[in-house]
């Protein structure tokens, strides 16, 4: 099988292009957890499948290094749109609808010369009700208020369901302890990533937010940008923040993030890496 390794601010994942790889018939969960192991597979974050789809450009769908299958991955899907570019793909096609498991999505590409280099993302609207989230929120409380373990978090969906929560330094949380404590808390029916955020000063006249993720199947990675994008609108929504987008300066890189209004699409922008490519 051949596949591609490719990484959006160190969110590392490794991809397969359906066109020529229909893996029918294949186990994908065990497919997912042997080729995410960094000592005997590949190695990553997980897998990721791109292939066609009858109601978009690319369908993209998600698999966590557990097996477990994620509806959304925004790092991910910068990467599966440069994927279905650079193998052909598009056409001539630069702002491609990708299906996701948190619906249809448009990317539209950056390109430096003839490369693609990165790509902004239409997130979509955040999910800021119990059902679409979800959670089992005690409620009542502002913004989907929950308190568990110690640690006030705001409930936030972007296709998939996070939990961010404030802190004055993420960098010494022991976010390995905390993590899986948080993730695996009933009030979450289908588990949650987990955003440790800290506000930082200003760059180019915007807000830096520092983040850490314990990303649900996956432990810590390196960046999240669906928990980017919930992380930027627990802020906006908590008065973290002045104005509706800031920097968010995950472990592997800066993503830039806007929520324009409340009734408005996540807007997120970052960059998209090909590593290598090989045969598993």
């Amino acid at each position: 099988m051949r596949f591609t390794k490719m990484e959006g601010c160190g969110n590392d994942y490794v991809y397969v292009d359906r066109w020529d790889e229909p893996l029918a018939g294949v186990d994908l969960p065990d497919l997912a957890r042997r080729i995410s192991d960094r000592h005997t597979g590949v190695g990553g974050d997980g897998l990721i499948l791109v292939g066609p789809d009858d109601r978009a450009d690319a369908r993209m769908q998600v698999f966590n290094a557990d097996g477990s299958e994620a509806e959304m991955c925004g790092n991910g899907l910068r990467c599966a749109a440069k994927l279905a570019w650079d193998h052909g793909r598009l056409g001539t096609e630069r702002s491609p609808r990708v299906a996701t498991g948190a619906g249809v999505l448009t990317v539209a590409l950056a390109f430096a010369g003839q490369a693609c280099v990165g790509a902004t993302v239409a997130m979509g609207r955040p999910r800021l009700t119990p059902g679409e989230i979800p959670v089992l929120h005690p409620g009542p409380g502002p913004h989907l208020e929950l308190r568990l373990h110690g640690h006030r978090l705001l409930a936030v969906g972007m296709g998939n369901p996070h939990a961010v929560t404030f802190a004055t330094d993420v960098d010494t949380i022991d976010l390995a302890a905390i993590g899986p404590v948080l993730e695996h808390d009933p009030v979450f029916p289908r588990r949650a990533n987990i955003e440790f955020i800290a506000r930082l000063g200003d760059e180019d006249g915007l807000p830096v937010l520092r983040q850490r993720t314990w990303e649900r199947g996956s432990g810590e990675t390196l960046a999240c940008g669906t928990g980017a994008c919930a992380a930027t609108v627990a802020a906006i929504l908590d008065g973290r923040i002045p104005g509706r987008e800031a920097i968010v300066r995950l472990n592997g890189g800066d993503l830039r993030i806007a929520w324009p209004a409340d009734d408005a699409e996540v807007i997120k922008t970052g960059p998209a890496r090909t590593v290598f490519t090989g045969d598993f």
